[in-house]
């Protein structure tokens, strides 16, 4: 596959992962109790988690082509 198009699939992907993402995180905060501590932990760690996935997606865009 073309760089240019591997990067173009990332991006729709990346997109696509994030988007969903945050739905899924609003949507468990709502549900959490109402502790400033409990979101400040929970939105923390949620808002460093989510490049952990992307990394390997990232990286098969970035390959070089053989």
């Amino acid at each position: 596959m073309a760089p240019r198009i591997r990067r173009f699939v990332a991006a729709i992907g990346a997109l696509g992962f994030l988007a969903f993402y945050v739905w899924a995180v609003v949507a468990i905060g709502d549900r959490l109790p109402a502790s400033m501590w409990i979101d400040l932990v929970f939105y923390g760690i949620a808002g460093i988690a989510w490049g952990i996935p992307l990394i390997p997606l990232l990286s098969w865009a970035e390959r070089k082509r053989k």
